[in-house]
């Protein structure tokens, strides 16, 4: 069975089933990603006073996530290719309902942190080979469909927290277990669909096999680049999730008024990124990007400068509208080295997005926090000035 499309060209293709299910499933996993990812945001203060964490035990705890998670995409990244995605992903779906589980029960520093451990593993795992797979189901599609994914993440994050939001008189374990029991369930029964994603026909559409298929190679120069703009836009992503409700603070806003300022920014980046596929499919994805990035910088920096709660609202709104696409598009380049250089990519964004709050922390202590909140807003221009030699139109 086949579906009839019209791409950026106007010129219909027919599209095997097979892709398309492979799209609706790659749609799901990024939206369970994000969904699960926020539950556990959401509820770290309660993992940490459960199990009698202080700030530093609970850096540690954190910090075994994040060295899981890139052991995680370095290993994904390696083992990653069109006959593994259905393993990689229904392994790295069910490790992360489990450990999600497990970190419920944890009640000491130890348990907790290889139950971190494990659960940045299984991030990784299944972040590196959904993001692989989607390049690949994009290729088939023949227009630009990656920024649709990344907004379903986005969707499933903002959904995760509105559940943890509702939950939040249980208990963290039950909450866990719960999500973990359903992502289980979910999990395997998507298995049966999730082969198709391994098909030839889901990788590389009607006219190729995968033996006809060789990939590109990327320059080593370009990869870093990649991973340089990768880095830049998370930390930004890193710099709104940790400190935007503490700069509304500053400015003497409400603790409602201040948690405002990054649902705005989610909502705004999750309404970008539905309609970057039409845009980058119009304009190609340098301009868009290049676009993006200036309108990001712009808005930080008019938010920061006004020094009042409404414009520093707006300014992070627009901060995530203009780095919607960003990512999406970096990954969409890196994946057409394959998977080993979407691992790279994906290893120097995060680093950025672990590294970033911490650094402008730093910053905020010699400076002050405003002053801080410059570097995101300068990355975000120096991502303007040099997507054109990473982006493909």
């Amino acid at each position: 069975m086949t579906h009839v499309i019209a791409p950026a060209s106007g010129r219909t293709r027919d599209i095997p089933d097979a892709v398309v299910r492979s799209r609706s499933l790659l749609t799901g996993y990024f939206a369970g990603l994000g969904f699960v990812m926020a539950v556990w945001g959401t509820r770290i203060p309660a993992v940490q006073e459960s199990a009698g964490l202080d700030t530093a035990g609970l850096a540690a705890v954190l910090l075994a996530a994040a060295v899981g998670m890139v052991a995680g995409l370095q290993v994904g990244g390696r083992l990653a290719g069109p006959a593994r995605f259905p393993h990689l992903l229904t392994g790295g779906g069910l490790g992360l309902a489990v450990s999600l589980a497990l970190l419920g029960t944890c009640r000491t520093p130890i348990a907790l942190g290889a139950a971190a451990l494990l659960f940045g593993a299984a991030h990784g795992v299944l972040d590196v080979a959904a993001n692989a797979a989607a390049v690949r189901c994009q290729q088939a599609y023949g227009r630009p469909i990656m920024s649709g994914f990344h907004a379903a993440y986005s969707l499933g994050a903002l959904g995760g927290a509105v559940v943890a939001v509702v939950a939040a008189h249980y208990s963290h374990m039950y909450v866990f277990g719960v999500i973990g029991a359903v992502v289980v369930v979910a999990t395997v029964a998507a298995s049966p669909v999730t082969r198709c994603v391994g098909s030839p026909a889901a990788d590389l559409g009607p006219a190729k096999t995968v033996t006809q298929e060789r990939l590109p190679e990327l320059s080593r120069s370009r990869i870093w680049l990649l991973g340089l703009l990768a880095a830049a836009c998370l930390l930004g992503e890193g710099a709104a999730a940790d400190w935007s409700a503490v700069h509304l603070i500053g400015l003497h806003a409400s603790p409602a008024t201040s948690a405002a300022a990054y649902a705005g920014y989610s909502a705004a980046m999750a309404g970008g990124r539905l309609i970057g596929d039409r845009l980058t499919a119009s304009f190609g994805a340098r301009k868009v990007v290049r676009t993006g990035a200036v309108l990001a910088s712009v808005g930080l920096l008019a938010g920061l400068s006004m020094n009042n709660v409404p414009s520093a609202l707006t300014g992070w709104a627009v901060f995530g509208l203009g780095l919607a696409v960003t990512i999406p598009s970096l990954f969409t380049a890196a994946g057409v080295g394959g998977p080993r250089t979407v691992a790279t990519v994906a290893v120097a964004g995060y680093l950025g997005l672990l590294a970033g709050p911490a650094l402008i922390g730093a910053l905020a202590t010699v400076t002050t926090l405003p002053g801080a909140l410059i570097l995101p807003a300068l990355l975000a221009a120096g991502v303007a000035a040099l997507s054109h030699r990473a982006l493909e139109n």
